[in-house]
């Protein structure tokens, strides 16, 4: 079995996110970049699928600039086998993305694609749902626990009222939530193995899709910095402050 893995280039997890001076999106020059930490999830998942005998070639997939191939190799270095790069400069959102995966879904013949369940970048949480829908494959969002029996795969949901567990035909669409695993490091020698694995380098007119954005942000505010706190002297001048300045009783 085949598994597709789209993986996204995002601002490190770590780094503290900072806004440009004239508002137009988010500062990313000299900023440390890495995987999206849901798709980190995705890799390991689907690594941990050819470990037990049930996956047998893992294809890892990232869309944008030229340095998207470092996040595609880090997937290479966790396992993955082969990655396919679509370089634009255009900005990628959530609707190319998912007509971009479709075509290459279509060529490649997967029959799981396993993806984040959202970007921390923009947080849309929309591009396995869409791709589901252009595919026309069932899908389990939100994954905290996958089990593939034959032509079937249970899958194991978190959701508001608790956990929901849905059975899909194969191929279907995943998208992984914090709890299915914990990713592992890359060891050395998988990372100098990393560099001999192929990467296919495309274009999105290669595939016959349009990537234009179709949503435009009109600008980009930092939050209201946190006010400081203050001492009551008593519980009655709490209750005051409460009931007319914070307005919460």
């Amino acid at each position: 079995m085949k598994i597709l893995v789209p993986v996204k280039r995002v601002v490190d997890y770590n780094v503290k996110v900072r806004v440009k001076s004239d508002g137009s999106g988010i500062e990313t020059a000299g900023v440390k970049m890495s995987m999206n930490p849901f798709d980190e999830i995705a890799v390991e998942e689907a690594v941990r699928l050819k470990e037990k005998g049930v996956a047998t070639e893992i294809v890892a997939v990232s869309m944008g600039v030229t340095q998207c191939s470092e996040t595609i190799r880090t997937a290479l270095a966790m396992g993955a086998d082969r990655g396919i790069l679509v370089e634009s400069d255009v900005e990628l959102q959530p609707l190319a993305v998912a007509k971009l995966l479709k075509v290459i879904a279509d060529k490649e013949q997967p029959k799981l694609i396993i993806l984040g369940k959202q970007a921390i970048d923009d947080d849309m949480s929309a591009t396995g749902q869409m791709l589901a829908a252009f595919l026309g494959w069932p899908q389990g969002t939100f994954a905290s626990k996958v089990l593939i029996e034959g032509d079937k795969i249970t899958v194991t949901r978190e959701v508001d009222g608790g956990l929901e567990t849905v059975e899909l035909s194969l191929p279907a669409i995943v998208t992984t939530d914090l709890r299915l695993n914990e990713p592992r490091y890359a060891s050395l020698p998988n990372i100098m193995k990393a560099r001999k694995k192929p990467i296919e380098n495309l274009k999105p007119a290669d595939l016959g899709v349009d990537p234009a954005p179709r949503l435009t942000v009109l600008k980009v505010n930092e939050p209201p910095k946190r006010q400081a706190g203050k001492k009551v002297a008593s519980v009655a001048e709490l209750v005051d402050k409460l009931r007319n300045e914070a307005k919460v009783i």
